[in-house]
C-alpha cells in the first residue's frame, strides 16, 4: 500500500514538473517571437523548434547573443535548424562572420541542403561518430575533428553528436582545453537537462577555474534547458 502511494505521489509530481515546464516554454515562445519583430528574415524563417531541434528557450538566447554580440566565428555541433538560424543571420546582419559547423553523418548534410541553402559563409565539415572511452564510460564523440578545427571561435554552439548518458558531447573539453587565458568566448551547451551534458559542463567549468580564465554560467529553462558558460566580455548573456 504504501510503495502504491509512493508511486502516485511520484506520477503527480512528475507531471506537474512537466505541466510546469510546458508552460515555461510557452512564455519563452512569446518572448522569442516578441524579440525577432522587425527582422522579416527570421519571421519568414522556415523553423522547426522543438524535439530534436532547440526548443524557444534556446532560440530566444541565440538570437539576444547573435543580435547583441555579433560573434565573428561561429563552431556549431551538429547539422541542423541552428544552422539554419545562424546562416540566415550571416546573410542579413553578419555578412563577415564565419561559421563552421562539424556534423556526423554526409548523408544528412546532403538531404539537409537539399531543402535549405546555407550561406556561403557556412561551411559543413564531415567527422563521422565514433565511440570514445571518457572516464571509463562509452560516449559518442566526432572523428578526426582535431583536424577541422585549428583555430578559436568567439560562439561555440553545443548541439551533437547524438547524446550519450555520461560526460556528452565531449569533444568540446578538448577545444577548452586549448583556450588561452585572454580568449573571449561563449559557450551555449543545449541539452542541459540531461545528467551527460551537465557532467560535460562541469568538467568545462572546472578546466577553465584551473586555467585562471574568468567565466560565468547561466542556466535557461523551458520544457528543455541550456547552460551558458561565458567568458568576462560576454558576462551579461546572464541577464537575458
Amino acid at each position: 500500500m504504501i510503495n502504491r502511494i509512493k508511486k502516485i505521489f511520484s506520477e503527480y509530481y512528475n507531471t506537474q514538473k512537466k505541466a510546469a515546464a510546458d508552460t515555461e516554454e510557452l512564455l519563452w515562445a512569446h518572448i522569442y517571437h516578441d524579440s525577432i519583430r522587425g527582422k522579416s528574415w527570421l519571421q519568414n524563417l522556415s523553423l522547426n523548434v522543438g524535439r530534436w531541434a532547440g526548443n524557444y528557450t534556446f532560440f530566444y538566447v541565440l538570437n539576444r547573443i547573435l543580435n547583441d554580440y555579433k560573434p565573428n566565428s561561429v563552431l556549431e555541433f551538429g547539422l541542423g535548424e541552428s544552422s539554419k538560424f545562424i546562416s540566415v543571420y550571416i546573410d542579413n546582419e553578419l555578412k563577415e562572420t564565419s561559421h563552421d559547423i562539424i556534423e556526423q553523418s554526409q548523408d544528412w548534410a546532403n538531404a539537409f541542403k537539399k531543402r535549405f541553402t546555407l550561406s556561403k559563409k557556412s561551411s559543413v565539415l564531415i567527422c563521422p561518430l565514433i565511440e570514445k572511452e571518457i572516464k571509463g564510460y562509452k560516449v559518442n564523440g566526432y572523428a578526426d575533428i582535431e583536424s577541422k578545427v585549428n583555430k578559436l571561435y568567439d560562439l561555440y554552439v553545443v548541439d551533437g553528436p547524438f547524446g550519450s548518458p555520461h560526460f556528452s558531447r565531449y569533444d568540446i573539453v578538448d577545444l577548452v582545453a586549448q583556450f588561452p587565458k585572454e580568449h573571449e568566448f561563449v559557450i551555449l551547451m543545449d541539452d542541459y537537462q540531461r545528467e551527460g551534458e551537465r557532467e560535460t559542463a562541469k568538467v568545462i567549468v572546472n578546466l577553465l577555474r584551473e586555467k585562471g580564465i574568468a567565466h560565468y554560467t547561466k542556466k535557461y529553462a523551458g520544457n528543455k534547458s541550456l547552460l551558458l558558460i561565458v567568458s568576462e566580455k560576454y558576462k551579461y548573456l546572464k541577464s537575458l
